[in-house]
């Protein structure tokens, strides 16, 4: 069910520091001028590396632990992204992600609700994330793979599939 971490614990402190330092550079980067020239050294440390050539992320944002997201080159990301991502978020080459979409790694324990349960993420090369697409803890979406607006993903997607809906499932495969 993915690593177990306590919010109460004590070694949980340096993290609630991390995500203090990502907030205040997503609401520095979020009420700057939009030039993505101006914002590319703002987010790269953000995600604690230079952003990739090629890669554009459109404010406003949310994003907990930039230090846990690997993004591509040629990775396109509309506005509006919310990024609970201490589980770890990986987007890799010439994706393209719509706006409004959520990618959330962590869960809480049913048994101990101050326990977060962490799993990461997986975008795969040339995937489409449609606008306001919901991505749960564990999923990996697969290479060429498109997930329809508004829909909630809670299980790996197929390469070169079609998907949509809640729960999401395969609408039609692709070639």
């Amino acid at each position: 069910m993915g690593a177990a971490v306590d919010m109460l614990d004590v070694s949980y402190i340096p993290a609630i520091k991390h995500m203090d330092a990502t907030r205040k550079l997503c609401h520095r980067i979020n009420m700057s001028e939009p030039d993505i020239e101006l914002l590319r050294p703002l987010i790269g440390k953000m995600l604690t590396v230079p952003l990739p050539e090629g890669t554009y992320i459109t404010p406003p944002m949310q994003i907990d632990f930039g230090c846990q997201m690997q993004v591509g080159r040629n990775v396109f990301i509309n506005h509006g992204l919310c990024c609970m991502s201490a589980g770890g978020i990986t987007i890799d080459d010439d994706v393209q992600i719509g706006p409004e979409v959520a990618m959330v790694t962590t869960n809480h324990d049913f048994s101990s609700r101050r326990t977060l349960r962490c799993k990461s993420i997986h975008i795969c090369r040339n995937a489409w994330i449609g606008a306001r697409a919901v991505i749960l803890p564990g999923v990996t979406v697969g290479e060429n793979a498109i997930v329809a607006a508004g829909a909630v993903v809670t299980k790996n997607v197929e390469q070169d599939t079609i998907v949509g809906g809640n729960p999401a499932r395969i609408i039609h495969r692709i070639k």
